[in-house]
This record gives C-alpha cells, structure tokens and sequence, in this order.
C-alpha cells in the first residue's frame, strides 16, 4: 500500500497522541533548524501531543539536548530525549558495575569522550591495545574508510566485542553527506569482527523509548523521521505506524528512488510529510 500523503504535521496531531521523532534530518540538518521545526516542536507541546527525540547519536541524551536550545529549539517543546549513546552507556554501566576497567578503543568526533565518561574504561588508542571498541560517531569527512581500516584490523582480528552507538551509515556534514558510524560498523564486519548494535532501528532502543513514555497504546503512536533503513524500517518494527519526511537523507531524491528503498528495506512508510512543519 502507498504511504498518505499529508499537508503538514498538523494532519499527523490529528491521528496520534505521542510522537516518537528523529533529530538530524526532520529537526535540523545539522548547523540549523529547518524552517518551521521550533515552532512544530512547540504546536505540538500546546496540542498537547506527548514528544520523545530518538536519535543514533553516540553522545548521551543531555549533550544532544543542549546542542538543540544551542541550535533555537525552545527547552521544554519536548517531553524526552533517548540517544543510541545514553541506552548504550547505561547498559555498560550494569555490565561493569563491578568496577573492572577495560583498555576502550573509542571511535567519535572532536575528541568528545561523553560516551565513556563516568564508566570504569581506559581510553587507548591503537586496535592492538583494545579490549573493547566503541564506535560512537564518524569523522568520515576528514578520513576516509582505509583510515579506519588500518585503525580496526588489529582488534578485528583479535575477536575484540565492538559496540556500534550510532548505526546511521550516512551522516549530515558542511561539506555534504558522508559515511557514518554504521558504515564503519559495517567495515569491522567486513574485517572479520563482531558488532553489537544499539539504536535505530534495532529493538532495544524502541523498547527503552516506549518504557520512559509508559508504554503507551502503540496505535496512538507515531515515529516521524527521514531514514527508511532507520526510522521507517525500526518503527515498524517496533509495531508503531510511521511518517517520512523528504528532508535529510532524502532530500534530493526521487519518488523512484524512494520506492526502491522501501522494497530493499521491506518498510513503507504509512504517511509522508514534505517537511517537519504545521
């Protein structure tokens, strides 16, 4: 069945009672918010429609929340934040409540270290040296894959568990769209290693988001984001209907290709918005 086109998200307050919404590609793009986002985020708070921000973002929860009242967002125009980053440290923090350090091959952006701050975990920084990789984000637009390649294959080979926090293998740049964390995922794979996946559209993570809005009844639910293979394929999953915006990843697509995707990744989205405004 083909996805309802709708006008606005004004068509989507209508059906649902909680929104489940993407970040990067359906809030902002990145650098800025897209036009008339901060003002949806805050018609829907007044409609009084429940909002939880799932993101593949290897950093925790607070960061991403103070990058967006940093970006404009108005604090408080959402009811949640749950990162990829946040479900993955909490979980490492009960697997190593018992205080047992492990030398952490950590792979993110600008030096942040907020994926591991607060856990038991000596940071390293060659493959040789690891006892455990975590892939929080990607630098692919200053390195290319045979940096990473050459950074992995020492722990790859060695059978190290390689966490990946951030499964978006495209990521939103200045410089355009690049590869991201999941493709680097996808590389330790190809080198022989195994990886442990934590967010969209894996099941953990919608467990954990449906948990902290009470487990509310899924058809009063809705998941809005803009990738298919993540947020579209992840929603239905989780048994939760779904609306795809055309920004983001999708932006300069076309219908034949966007059809193509929901064929490769079994998922359809049930609504299609233009853009995350009213």
């Amino acid at each position: 069945m083909s996805p309802l086109q709708l006008s606005g998200i004004r068509d989507l307050a209508e059906r649902f009672d909680v929104f489940i919404l993407d970040q990067f590609g359906v809030l902002h793009d990145g650098a800025a918010p897209y036009p008339g986002a901060v003002e949806t985020l805050v018609r829907l708070k007044q409609a009084g429609r429940r909002t939880l921000l799932l993101s593949n973002s290897g950093k925790r929860s607070a960061p991403n929340e103070a990058r967006l009242v940093k970006l404009g967002f108005v604090p408080g125009s959402w009811d949640h934040f749950l990162s990829s980053g946040e479900v993955a440290w909490q979980s490492l923090r009960r697997q190593l409540a018992d205080g047992t350090g492990l030398r952490c091959l950590l792979i993110a952006r600008d030096g942040d270290r907020s994926a591991v701050d607060g856990l038991p975990l000596t940071l390293v920084k060659t493959g040789e040296e690891a006892d455990i990789v975590l892939l929080s984000a990607s630098e692919g637009d200053r390195f290319d894959l045979d940096h990473y390649r050459r950074l992995l294959k020492p722990a790859a080979t060695r059978g190290i568990r390689c966490l990946c926090t951030n499964p978006d293998k495209i990521m939103l740049t200045p410089l355009g769209p690049r590869f991201g964390a999941g493709r680097i995922a996808e590389l330790y794979v190809e080198l022989g290693g195994e990886v442990t996946w934590i967010g969209k559209p894996f099941p953990e993570i919608y467990a954990a988001a449906l948990d902290m809005l009470g487990n509310p009844d899924p058809a009063r639910v809705v998941c809005v984001g803009d990738s298919i293979e993540h947020d579209i394929s992840g929603g239905h999953g989780a048994g939760l209907r779904t609306g795809l915006v055309m920004t983001g990843v999708l932006e300069t697509s076309s219908q034949a290709e966007r059809e193509k995707l929901f064929a490769e990744h079994d998922a359809t989205p049930d609504f299609l918005v233009r853009t995350f405004a009213w």
